[in-house]
Order: structure tokens, then sequence, then C-alpha cells
């Protein structure tokens, strides 16, 4: 009896570790990429713009994703490793804002938009997920007379 009872305890055991571990091993290699900064309505930097949308502009100003900041101006974008490449990312992609700074900020221009390239920072570690950093450069005022600001205007 004793020893039917530690088999099937085995085989539990076997059946819930073997799961677990490849699940494990698939998060290990899987990751995120994240987009994360403040933006500014100032010039001096100092008070992060509410509800200010955030694009990541890749290519021809093609809309790849977007984020909306809070009351500090910080936004977070989440994207799957996979799909999106970290070295096409910094040299192909852009964050864009294109809200009006003057809704932030009557001091700033009504007509324009902010645009940041993107740096690496590193990578962090969360439990076995492995995920890539990526900063703005810092966001610079573009001025224009469209009220779109895409990537493919300023080349």
């Amino acid at each position: 009896m004793a020893l039917k009872f530690f088999l099937f305890v085995s085989l539990m055991v076997a059946a819930f570790a073997i799961p677990i571990a490849g699940a494990g091993l698939i998060s290990g290699l899987i990751g995120l990429t994240r987009i994360q900064g403040t933006m500014f309505c100032t010039l001096n930097g100092n008070i992060g713009a509410n509800d200010a949308l955030v694009q990541l502009q890749c290519g021809a100003g093609n809309v790849v994703s977007s984020a909306t900041t809070n009351g500090s101006g910080v936004f977070s974008i989440l994207l799957d490793p996979l799909q999106y490449v970290l070295s096409s990312l910094l040299t192909d992609c852009n964050l864009v804002v294109n809200t009006p700074l003057s809704s932030c900020n009557a001091k700033l221009p009504s007509v324009g938009g902010l645009l940041s390239s993107l740096q690496f920072i590193g990578n962090t570690l969360i439990g076995l997920l492995n995920v890539a950093n990526i900063i703005p450069t810092g966001f610079q005022f573009i001025p224009l007379k469209k009220e779109k600001l895409t990537t493919a205007s300023i080349t």
C-alpha cells in the first residue's frame, strides 16, 4: 500500500513539475521591451504634461504603439520583442507628441509637436522575465504648419 501511495505522489509531482519547468524556460527566453520616460511641458523641464498622447512611430510615420502621460508627465509603452527587434526600434523609430503644447502650457506654441529618438539603457530581470529598457533621448520641439507631426515630414 505504501509503495502505491509513493508511486502516486511521485507521478503527481512529476506531472506538475514538468509544465512548470517548461514554462519557466519559455518565460526566461521571452521578455518585454519597455519604453518609458517623462514628457515635460515647459522649456526648463519642471512640469510634466498631463494626458499627452505619446506615440511610437516607426518607418514612414507608422504609429505602432502609444501611451498617455499621467499627471506627472510619465508614460510607459510595452512591446513584444518578437514583433519589434531592439536594433530597429533604436534606428527606425521615434517618440512623437502631436498634442497641442499650448493645451498644457499657454506660453508654448499650438502648432508643432515634440520628437525624441530612443536610447537603450540596459536589461532588467523581473523573476524569469527579461525586460529591455529604452528611454527617450530628449524631446525637441518641431515647428510645423501641419497639424500632424510624422517622422516622414521631418526628413
